[in-house]
């Protein structure tokens, strides 16, 4: 952050039910569990939240309003002189 830049880490449960930890128990589970080992995010971790649907949260439908549908062509960012 020191730079400008920060970055958020939001949990989310729609995709193959891989965050199934309440709230309060994220964290402890990336201490303890996975990665484990004491691990302690050198990011700032949010509250679980849906990203896509009637719940989705307010931050992912703006995004999904103002960025590019994701492309399987990987140099796509890369050539875009948007970016």
């Amino acid at each position: 952050s020191s730079q400008g830049l920060v970055i958020l880490g939001v949990p989310c449960n729609q995709f193959g039910h891989q965050e199934n930890a309440k709230n309060d128990e994220i964290l402890r589970c990336l201490k303890y569990v996975r990665p484990g080992n004491g691990f302690e995010p050198k990011f700032q971790l949010l509250e679980k939240v849906d990203v896509n649907g009637a719940d989705a949260h307010p931050l992912f439908v703006y995004l999904r309003e103002k960025l590019p549908f994701p492309s399987d062509n990987t140099m796509a960012l890369m050539t875009d002189p948007k970016f």
